[in-house]
C-alpha cells in the first residue's frame, strides 16, 4: 500500500528555510520506509505468529520453519504442454441427452445433432446427420439405441425405416407407444412406397406436386436398376416408366401403385399405337415389377398401405428381419420400398418435428445411380425436414459394393458418407487403416487410437472438434440388457451350479469298442488290434 505523508509549514517562512523543511520531511519519511526485499524473501507470506514456528496447517498458515528456495523449472514449450496442470476439453456443454463420459476431459458427454447445429459457438456443427463406423462387436447399434432412447425424454423421436435383424424391435415393444410394423412372414402389412405422403405448408402446388413426382419416379428407376444389377436403364426406358407412372395417376386419382404401373407398362407394350420403341423400353421394367406382383415379393408392396403412420409415436420401426433372410437383393428391394414409404411420411416440416431416421446397413439405400441421387439430396434436406439421418457401417470397404471399381456410382458413395461432418468412430481393424485417412481424413494418430478403442468407446467428431466417449460408462442394467445384440452367443448361466457326472455306460455308448486292454510298455509299441488281421 503507498504510504502518504502530509506536513504543515508556517506562513512566514522564508524561502531558504522551506526548501530546508522539505528536506528534512524527505529524510526523514525515507528512513522510516522498511527496505525492500529480493523476490525470493518475497515467496511466502509472513507468518501470522511471530517466532520460529507459525500456526501449522490446521489454521490455514504454515510451518514458519525456513523459507524455501525453490529454483525455476526450465523445459521446452512441447515438455511444459504435457504437464500444465489446467488442460481439460470444455466439452459440447450440457445441452442434450447424456451419451456417455468424455475420457479427455472426464466429464458427462452431452449431445444432440440438433442442439450442436444450433450452438453459435466454435463448437458448432454445420449439420445434423451422423456416421457410425465400426467394426463387429464395437458397440455401435448399442450407442446409438442409447442416445436414440434417452433423446425420447427431450421430446425427439425415432424411425426406423428397416430393420433387418429385428434389433430395433426389443427397443420399440419396451418403450410405452412405441410402434412395431412387420413385413412378412405371414404379416398381411403393405406398404406403398408410391405413397403421396402429407402435403407440405411450406410449398405451393407446383413445388409439392415436383417434389412428389420426383421422389415416386427415383423409387421406381431404383427398383428396376437395383434388379438388374449393373444394367442401366436406358432413355426409351425411363420414358415408358414416367408414362407408366403419369397414366398409373390419371387412373388412380394420384394413388399409384406398383401394381397398377406394372398393368401400364404391360398396356403400352401391347398397344399397337404407341410407339414401338416406347413398347420395347417398357419390356424390361415390366419384367421387374411382375416380381412385386406374381413373384417372391408379392403381397408387401404392390398395393394401396394397408398400415398408417403414427406421427405421434415416440419410436416407429419397420421390422424387415423376415425378408432379409431370402437373399440380398430382396434385402435391397425392401430397404428402396420401406425407405421410400418414410420419407414420403416424415418429410413434412411444418409439422415442427425432430426425428432420427436411423439407416441400419446404410450402403444398401446407395446401390444405384438414382438412389445415390436421391440419398444425397435428402441428406442435404435433413436440416429442412428436422431430421438427423445416422448412417450405420461396419467399415468403409462396405461402400464397394456399390458399384465398379471407379465407377460413378462407387465415387459418389463415398463422397456422400465422407461429407457427413459428424462421425462416430468405433474400434477399427486394421485393414481399415488407409481407408479412414484417405476417405474421411481422419488423422493418422487417431486411426491408430481407433484400432485400440474398447467395446463402447468412440471417437466422436462433431464439428470441428473431436473427442473420446465411453458410452457404456453412464449405461443402466435395464439398457445393457435391452441393447445387447450377442445374447444368443452367451453362456447360459441356468442350473443349480453342480458339475455334471458322465455316466460310463453312456460313454460306451457312444463310443463303443472292443478291443482288448493292453497297458504295458509292448502294448503302446505293437500294431493295433484294427492294424492286426483277425
Amino acid at each position: 500500500m503507498a504510504r502518504r505523508v502530509l506536513f504543515f509549514e508556517p506562513g512566514d517562512l522564508s524561502k531558504r528555510d522551506r526548501g530546508a523543511m522539505r528536506r528534512q520531511v524527505a529524510r526523514d519519511a525515507h528512513e522510516e520506509r522498511p527496505p525492500k526485499k529480493r523476490r525470493r524473501e518475497r515467496a511466502l507470506p509472513e507468518a501470522a505468529v511471530s517466532g520460529p514456528f507459525g500456526p501449522g496447517l490446521a489454521e490455514g498458515g504454515y510451518w514458519n520453519l525456513a523459507r524455501p528456495s525453490i529454483p525455476a523449472h526450465q523445459a521446452t514449450s512441447r515438455q511444459i504442454a504435457g504437464i500444465y496442470p489446467f488442460v481439460a476439453d470444455a466439452g459440447l456443454g450440457h445441452h442434450g441427452p447424456i451419451l456417455g463420459v468424455d475420457l479427455n476431459a472426464d466429464a458427462l458427454f452431452h449431445f444432440s445433432p440438433w442442439e450442436a447445429y444450433a450452438n453459435k459457438t466454435d463448437r458448432q456443427t454445420l449439420s445434423t446427420n451422423v456416421l457410425v463406423l465400426g467394426a463387429y462387436r464395437a458397440g455401435k447399434s448399442a450407442t446409438i439405441k442409447t442416445l436414440v432412447t434417452r433423446s425420447l425424454a427431450f421430446g425427439h423421436q425415432a424411425v426406423v425405416p428397416s430393420d433387418p435383424k429385428g434389433e430395433w424391435v426389443t427397443v420399440a415393444e419396451a418403450i410405452p407407444d412405441g410402434v412395431v410394423i412387420r413385413i412378412g412372414g405371414g404379416s398381411t402389412a403393405r406398404l406403398n412406397p408410391l405413397d403421396r405422403g402429407p402435403r407440405r405448408a411450406d410449398a405451393d402446388d407446383h413445388q409439392d406436386e415436383k417434389m412428389v413426382r420426383q421422389r415416386r419416379i427415383t423409387t421406381l428407376v431404383s427398383l428396376v436398376e437395383m434388379a438388374l444389377g449393373s444394367t442401366k436403364l436406358t432413355a426409351v426406358e425411363h420414358a415408358a416408366l414416367h408414362e407408366a407412372l403419369e397414366r398409373s395417376i390419371r387412373s388412380t386419382g394420384d394413388r399409384p401403385t406398383l401394381r397398377n404401373v406394372y398393368e401400364h407398362l404391360g398396356a403400352i407394350v401391347e398397344d399397337a399405337g404407341t410407339d414401338f420403341r416406347m413398347s420395347d423400353g417398357a419390356v424390361q421394367p415390366r419384367f421387374v415389377l411382375r416380381r412385386f406382383v406374381d413373384g417372391d415379393l408379392s403381397g408387401l408392396f404392390e398395393d394401396e398401405s394397408t398400415v398408417a403412420f403414427d406421427a405421434d409415436a415416440p419410436i416407429v420401426v419397420v421390422d424387415t428381419s423376415e425378408l432379409f433372410s431370402r437373399s440380398e437383393l430382396v434385402a435391397q428391394l425392401t430397404q428402396v420400398c420401406t425407405t421410400a414409404w418414410i420419407q414420403a411420411v416424415v418429410s413434412d416440416r411444418s409439422a415442427k418435428r425432430t426425428r432420427y431416421l436411423i439407416r441400419e446397413e446404410g450402403w444398401r439405400d446407395m446401390t444405384s445411380l438414382a438412389a445415390l441421387q436421391m440419398f444425397q439430396q435428402w441428406l442435404k434436406l435433413s436440416r429442412h425436414y428436422g431430421i438427423s439421418n445416422i448412417v450405420i457401417l461396419h467399415k468403409m470397404g462396405d461402400l464397394d459394393a456399390v458399384g465398379d471399381a471407379d465407377s460413378r456410382e462407387r465415387n459418389l458413395a463415398y463422397s456422400i458418407v465422407g461429407d457427413i461432418e459428424n462421425k462416430f468412430i468405433f474400434r477399427a481393424n486394421h485393414q481399415e487403416a488407409a481407408a479412414l485417412r484417405d476417405r474421411l481424413n481422419i488423422p493418422a494418430t487417431h486411426v491408430e487410437d481407433a484400432r485400440r478403442l474398447r467395446m463402447g468407446v468412440f471417437l466422436a467428431y462433431v464439428g470441428q472438434y473431436a473427442y473420446v466417449v465411453d458410452c457404456f460408462a453412464t449405461s443402466t442394467d435395464w439398457e445393457y440388457e435391452l441393447f445387447a445384440t450377442d445374447s444368443a452367443l452367451e453362456q447360459n448361466d441356468e442350473g443349480d451350479g453342480k458339475p455334471y457326472l458322465f455316466d460310463p455306460d453312456e460313454l460306451d455308448r457312444f463310443w463303443p469298442d472292443d478291443s482288448p486292454t493292453d497297458t504295458s510298455l509292448d502294448g503302446w509299441l505293437s500294431p493295433t488290434w484294427k492294424e492286426t488281421p483277425q
